[in-house]
């Protein structure tokens, strides 16, 4: 074909085949579904990888997903450009922040927000197993997965010693623990809020005299349906010894509060909150996207390393552990404006000539 030098070339082959079918979302799922329900029409099982701009995948065809989930389709769906914050530039209409909370309306789907490249090859060798692991076919769910992918250039750190892919693919994990400090406290991070997450642990061990244990949250959807048919089994086993859910056994062990950061709306680690058995806050990106820088957006997301770091010290003033005064000095130290209005009101509106400036104060 005339395309043939290209990277997207049109080209068929028994092994495999590479399809750029444009701006076309709508096509796009019905090849997903006729490759991802091949197992059962033609006997010949296919592995669609679907990659998109998230924001157009279950928001823009969200009836075809249904309809790929209860036509049994299986494959992987990758949510492309992924993040509120990270997409930069390009505003409320591409700026993805909610669409792991449309994919945990989907009883098949596996949603997963990897943060480093090990994780991702985690989550695929995962669903590869489930899907089509077994050599009886009976045995391979009928399930498909939903990744997020972004489009940050950050450095990815070998998978720690101490972490199996089975504890990647659980929903949460324990990066790093926290280095010895007076005070404690616990961030949980998913997708590119790592970078945030991670700078904030050092500032805070390092000027705040607070040690931070970060974990990785690679699925809240994940961690609320284990907890869900936890809860569920102890209803209708009433005489049995109550088991305890997945995400309150691992968080019990540290000591202090926890934040968890997203670059979705808070809604999304608000999925497992009733399960947490600390102090639970979050931080995410509800509102409408903005054009402007990663650094910009995420500072008017209030989901940067200074609001992180804000965060956590105001959790620990919260229960006494330390004075407030220490949170507004934090405060001031960061240069945040603490009048500014909600960027998660649906009428906060741009400053003109301040970028993503909000037009007035909170009062």
């Amino acid at each position: 074909p005339v395309d043939h030098e290209l990277l997207l070339s049109y080209t068929e082959s028994t092994d495999g085949q590479l399809i750029e079918e444009g701006i076309t979302e709508c096509g796009s799922m019905s090849s997903f579904i006729a490759a991802g329900t091949s197992y059962a029409n033609l006997g010949v099982p296919m592995v669609p990888f679907y990659t998109f701009y998230s924001m157009f995948g279950f928001q823009r065809v969200g009836d075809s997903i249904w309809s790929a989930a209860d036509s049994r389709a299986r494959g992987f769906m990758l949510g492309a450009t992924a993040g509120r914050t990270t997409l930069a530039g390009e505003g409320l209409q591409h700026q993805d922040g909610h669409s792991l909370l449309l994919a945990a309306t989907v009883p098949a789907c596996q949603a997963f927000d990897p943060a480093y490249a090990y994780e991702l090859a985690a989550i695929i060798d995962d669903g590869m197993q489930r899907m089509y692991g077994h050599e009886d076919p009976h045995f391979n769910e009928d399930i498909f997965y939903y990744v997020t992918l972004y489009n940050e250039a950050y450095e990815m750190p070998p998978r720690p010693d101490h972490v199996p892919d089975a504890d990647v693919v659980s929903g949460l994990y324990q990066w790093a623990d926290a280095p010895e400090r007076p005070v404690t406290a616990t961030i949980m991070f998913s997708g590119s809020a790592q970078g945030a997450a991670r700078t904030a642990a050092d500032e805070l061990a390092e000027r705040w005299g607070v040690g931070v244990d970060l974990w990785s949250a690679t699925s809240y959807k994940r961690l609320r349906e284990e907890a869900l048919g936890v809860e569920r089994r102890n209803r209708l086993h009433p005489t049995d010894p109550a088991e305890i859910p997945l995400v309150t056994r691992l968080l019990a062990e540290g000591g202090g509060p926890i934040v968890a950061v997203t670059d979705f709306q808070k809604l999304l680690p608000g999925l497992v909150a009733r399960w947490i058995p600390r102090p639970f806050h979050t931080l995410g990106t509800d509102g409408f996207g903005r054009s402007d820088t990663r650094e910009a957006l995420r500072r008017f997301f209030e989901v940067d390393t200074g609001h992180v770091v804000v965060a956590v010290l105001h959790a620990l003033a919260q229960e006494g552990t330390i004075e407030a005064s220490l949170v507004a000095e934090a405060i001031a130290h960061h240069g945040l404006d603490v009048d500014i209005a909600d960027p998660g009101r649906h009428d906060t509106v741009p400053v003109p000539g301040h970028g993503v400036g909000r037009e007035h104060s909170a009062e």
